[in-house]
């Protein structure tokens, strides 16, 4: 296995996912290949958001993996195995408690560190590559207005990092939990990423279309809804609403 684990170095591309697609298709990605930038030109978010990153200062990385029969037929359970991987290494790394905002956001504070876009490619029925893209903020400290709550290691900790560094780190933590796993255990994956749930037991406000209402986060379950309890318990799917923070 360790023999296909090949990291990229990239200094400028328009997104490492849509790079990593490419090369999906064209037969030359190999299972645990990873591609990190420098800069991403067109970095790309959940629900066609776009993933702004100062070029150089952090992790951009995307990593393609296979043999996913294991995780099939629920893919937010390998959803939330990479989100665990991700929290995990973020908390390790600033020394601080790093949470899952639902679906794939990492925060740590209140604040938004980083992010995960998992694009799959099936062949018919099979399940046969997912592509991993991982934006994590290293050393920015400066971001756009247009994003409401960023935050980065260095602000957190006022330490400097090597962002390429990291981002071979977290490939190898990620491809070598993925080799490693004999078996899937569901219920452990899906409870590890409940007993970090951003805002669980918490009110937030949400918006469904035209409609604001307030209901208390209470778990995501095995395929990948929010449940929440106002006067009633309910559960939504991805993109049906929206977090309003």
């Amino acid at each position: 296995m360790k023999s296909e684990l090949v990291f990229h170095h990239l200094s400028e591309v328009d997104s490492t996912n849509n790079y990593a697609v490419a090369k999906v298709h064209e037969g030359l990605a190999k299972n645990g290949m990873a591609w990190f930038a420098d800069n991403q030109m067109q970095g790309k978010g959940q629900r066609n958001k776009e993933w702004i990153s100062a070029p150089g200062e952090n992790i951009i990385l995307s990593i393609v993996l296979n043999k996913l029969t294991a995780f099939q037929p629920v893919p937010f359970v390998f959803n939330a195995f990479i989100a665990n991987l991700c929290r995990n290494f973020v908390s390790q790394q600033i020394g601080e408690n790093a949470l899952i905002k639902w679906p794939n956001d990492l925060y740590v504070h209140d604040k938004k560190a980083g992010g995960i876009l998992i694009e799959n490619i099936y062949r018919g029925s099979s399940w046969n590559w997912s592509i991993i893209g991982i934006g994590i903020n290293v050393n920015q400290i400066h971001f756009s207005e247009n994003l409401p709550n960023p935050t980065s290691f260095k602000k957190i900790t006022s330490f400097k990092y090597n962002a390429l560094e990291l981002s071979k780190m977290l490939h190898l933590y990620v491809f070598e939990s993925f080799s490693s796993m004999s078996e899937i255990d569901s219920d452990e994956i899906i409870k590890e990423y409940n007993n970090n749930l951003y805002k669980k037991n918490q009110r937030v406000r949400f918006r469904k279309n035209n409609m604001v209402f307030e209901a208390m986060v209470q778990s995501v379950n095995h395929c990948g809804e929010l449940i929440v309890f106002d006067t009633i318990q309910k559960s939504y799917r991805f993109g049906e609403i929206d977090w309003l923070l």
